[in-house]
């Protein structure tokens, strides 16, 4: 029973009160595969004739030369201005050359939000596909928010990464509290050794789903105190003596999603209204009242509102809001027939993602119209906040939480820019929360989210200006009348994301992840091409 709830976020967030919590066994390690992708790194790289957006929020600025030397940026050396290169400024010759006129260059993005699967989780695919995923979306930086595995297994990955052993993103490990240990974490003393534990065994930070209320602040006071960031998904069954205000008043770092920050914000009860026959372990339940809960709180511009938006101010908390997430739930046909499914989502995943009342996020059995239009002003509201956060100085990221309800990994990450998009950032500002304010969350903005001399060489270059269109980072690109043949194409995908000064060719990457996921295909005896939601189709 602890295994297959362990399986599922939120199985976990639902019964951490009631079952015997601790780690799966060790997974037998997915066959990742030592890389013999990428060129370099070279002691001395020149990108030429670069557009580059610094991750600052900063303007796009350029020409220039940016110098890469190993693994960290050497030189951006200014070579005029646009149709106006001059010749004589350019850097001197390198051992490796690319010339980027006409594409854009940005810092290598963080996923501040991802969860890694193995082929022994109930998802059933293997990590490597995730991780060449992540990458070809150009996401050079993951902070892991929980895997059913040991912390040693995400650790041994992490390391492998950081040596560029495997094609993988850098990696921040921080595991759930409560499968930090095999037994129970059940009182004060041993949720601070239990915190105590988890930074000796190697995680960089600590992730909260729920717990017992003197348990839960405790262990945030802890990791604290020990210098170890903390993230929480505010569950509902603990979010009545834990919300943002009370969480972040003991030390939490940043919340994840939405839950915990309008229930802070309730001027005529103390809980949500939740129906007289409602079941949390229902989901379609629970989302279907997640999308309602907005609207119970105090309306923009009150007095409490304000009130609450000033006090995470005031303690710095980060919004890490997933927008992406439950972008399903607000117009199901959409994104259960995005344009990736076809060639880059498994066919285990679609088993997955089908209608069920067993697997997380599968919660369309009967999901309604009034669901999805209940949802659409949920996120008006959630927006709203997220926004105005963000323009009094508050930091917000950007993860995806992908792996869930048609949210494919890295796919999702591009979505969810689109979404701060939607939200009222401006494209810089997304980048911004992209890069550097996801930087700033993971405490490494001395060595990542900029492009700046001295940063590690992390990167990302796609052909053409993503702050006119972010669909152009896209793995598939976005449509383009071709004025000159009189043909639709595809325009875009990142073409090059640059890790430690190495150089990965994402059409080579992208064809691995395609190839991947035909051969499952055909291992089931299934058409390539689109799937189907129809069970039929998912028994051959």
């Amino acid at each position: 029973m602890v295994g297959k709830l362990l399986r599922s976020t939120a199985a976990l967030a639902l019964t951490l009160a009631t079952i015997v919590p601790g780690a799966l066994p060790a997974a037998t390690p997915d066959p990742i595969p030592r890389r013999t992708e990428g060129v370099g790194p070279y002691n001395r790289v020149i990108l030429r004739n670069v557009t580059y957006v610094d991750g600052t929020g900063a303007p796009a600025q350029g020409p220039v030369d940016i110098v890469l030397s190993g693994d960290r940026i050497a030189e951006i050396r200014t070579i005029g201005a646009p149709h106006a290169i001059n010749d004589k400024a350019r850097a001197a010759k390198g051992d490796y050359e690319l010339d980027l006129t006409g594409y854009y260059v940005l810092p290598g993005f963080i996923d501040s939000h991802v969860h890694l699967h193995t082929l022994d989780d109930s998802q059933g695919v293997p990590s490597d596909y995730i991780l060449k995923l992540w990458m070809i979306n150009g996401i050079t930086s993951v902070r892991e928010v929980g895997s059913a595995r040991p912390i040693e297994w995400l650790v041994d990955i992490k390391q492998r990464s950081a040596r560029n052993e495997i094609v993988a993103p850098r990696i921040d490990v921080y595991p759930f509290f409560q499968s930090i240990r095999t037994t129970p974490v059940n009182d004060v003393v041993q949720a601070r050794l239990a915190v105590d534990e988890a930074k000796k065994r190697g995680a960089d930070g600590i992730k909260f789903i729920g717990a017992p209320e003197d348990v839960l602040f405790a262990a945030i006071e802890e990791a604290k105190k020990i210098g170890l960031p903390t993230a929480m998904h505010h569950a509902q069954p603990s979010v009545a003596y834990a919300n943002v205000l009370t969480t972040s008043a003991h030390g939490l770092t940043s919340m994840e999603h939405w839950y915990g920050l309008p229930e802070a914000m309730f001027t005529d009860k103390t809980v949500q209204a939740w129906p007289n026959d409602f079941i949390a372990n229902d989901e379609e339940m629970r989302f279907g009242e997640s999308g309602r809960l907005w609207a119970q709180t105090a309306p923009p511009g009150s007095p409490k509102w304000e009130e609450v938006m000033q006090t995470l101010l005031d303690r710095h908390f980060v919004l890490d809001p997933t927008f992406v997430a439950y972008m399903t739930s607000r117009d199901v046909m959409r994104n259960m027939r995005a344009w990736w499914h076809d060639d880059y989502t498994m066919p285990a995943l679609w088993d997955y993602y089908r209608p069920s009342r067993s697997n997380h996020g599968s919660y369309w059995f009967d999901w309604t119209t009034e669901d999805e239009v209940a949802w659409r002003k949920n996120y008006g509201l959630w927006m709203q906040f997220v926004n105005e956060y963000k323009n009094k100085g508050g930091t917000v990221t950007a993860g995806d939480d992908a792996g869930y309800i048609y949210n494919l990994y890295g796919f999702g990450y591009v979505q969810e820019l689109e979404l701060l998009r939607e939200a009222g950032f401006s494209p810089l500002e997304v980048i911004h929360a992209a890069t550097q304010q996801g930087a700033k969350l993971l405490g490494h903005e001395d060595q990542l989210g900029t492009i700046r001399v001295g940063r590690k060489a992390d990167l990302v270059v796609v052909k053409g200006n993503p702050l006119a269109n972010l669909k152009l980072l896209f793995p598939t690109g976005t449509l383009h009348l071709n004025d000159a043949t009189g043909k639709t194409e595809r325009v875009g995908g990142i073409a090059y994301t640059i890790k430690d000064g190495i150089i990965y060719d994402d059409a080579v990457l992208r064809k691995e992840v395609r190839d991947m996921v035909a051969k499952a295909k055909t291992d089931r005896g299934l058409p390539q091409g689109p799937m189907k939601i129809e069970s039929v189709d998912f028994t051959r």
